[in-house]
């Protein structure tokens, strides 16, 4: 009588099963797949919402008490201040600096710059004008490159995740993109300045509001549409991370 005998054949070690701790977890797989992957609602509106509270918000409000007590200048000098104060304890935090942050920290200090340095009310109006043409050339010097800023402020502000591997349809959305704000905050430089020169300065400070909240609302509602399309497309898919 012959015994037959099995032989047994192991695995290779790098060969990752399922529930193996080496084995990819579903959410590598569906990104790798082709999906992009963003925070719970919840948790999107609060991310969204910090960020945001953090770089306009509080400078805002200290713009408001300070430059009720000592004029527009000291009011700009304590939302710059605000801002690099805001950075600093994100840094000594989380290790790291959001790049809205460090935009809005910029501009401030340019602005509070131009005000403090002169005293003059033309120059304390031409900063906003200023303002959007220094985002315009921000926006646009990163626009060319392998890192458009439209793609960092996408995974900051609202925690977006890309696919691991790299996705031409998607890098090339973010360049463009990217252009588009450049045109928008250059576009709103211009029509701030001819606004300067043509309107008393109540009445340019009432553009200015009106300019900027268009402007954005224009540029989101723009970029979300050209986001859609792209997905469609590209056959991408958004999946919504666990709240």
């Amino acid at each position: 009588m012959r015994l037959r005998t099995r032989v047994r054949q192991d695995r290779p070690a790098d060969v990752p099963v399922a529930g193996d701790a080496l084995a990819p977890s579903d959410s590598a797989v569906q990104l790798a797949a082709g999906h992009v992957e963003l925070p719970a609602p919840a948790r999107l509106a609060l991310t969204a919402g910090w960020n945001l509270a953090e770089s306009l918000g509080l400078p805002v409000l200290a713009y408001a008490v300070a430059g009720r007590l000592g004029g527009p200048g000291p009011g700009m000098a304590a939302a710059a201040a605000t801002v690099w104060l805001t950075a600093a304890i994100r840094k000594v935090l989380t290790g790291s600096i959001p790049g809205l942050l460090v935009i809005s920290g910029l501009v401030l200090t340019l602005q509070a710059g131009l005000v403090l340095a002169t005293g003059s009310v033309l120059l304390f109006l031409l900063q906003f004008p200023v303002a959007n043409l220094a985002l315009g050339i921000v926006f646009a010097r990163t626009a060319p490159t392998g890192r458009p800023l439209v793609a960092q402020l996408a995974a900051e502000v609202v925690a977006l995740r890309r696919p691991s591997a790299a996705h031409p349809g998607l890098d090339n959305f973010f360049r463009t993109v990217t252009w588009l704000w450049a045109g928008i905050f250059a576009a709103s430089a211009i029509g701030l300045a001819v606004l300067l020169a043509a309107v008393p300065a109540p009445v340019f400070l009432l553009f200015t509001t009106v300019v900027t909240v268009a402007g954005v609302a224009a540029g989101t509602l723009l970029s979300v549409l050209w986001f859609i399309r792209m997905l469609r497309r590209c056959d991408l898919r958004v999946r919504f991370g666990h709240a």
